[in-house]
């Protein structure tokens, strides 16, 4: 269920705030790894209905991805807009 390093180095420099592969701890590099394990998680669980410790799992990364939203959110309200459009997180 982890992604492989080339998967995550992708990512990083696909929404990375300085757009390279480096970049792993920008708070929207990490809202977009987060999404795609959440993504991952949720179409495991469409299968796996009572696989609880994966639900515990993917209930610990959505907080941890909500957490970094507001905190982007109260600190640059410019750049958690990017990243909500970016992914498309919000309807």
């Amino acid at each position: 269920m982890s992604l492989n390093p080339a998967a995550k180095q992708e990512i990083f420099a696909k929404h990375s705030l300085s757009k390279t592969a480096t970049d792993t701890g920008s708070a929207e590099s990490q809202i977009a790894l987060f999404t795609t394990r959440i993504s991952q998680l949720t179409d495991h669980l469409k299968t796996h209905k009572k696989d609880h410790s994966t639900r515990l799992g993917l209930l610990k990364l959505v907080g941890k991805r909500r957490r970094l939203l507001n905190h982007l959110m109260n600190t640059e309200i410019n750049r958690y807009r990017a990243i909500i459009a970016e992914l498309g997180i919000r309807k």
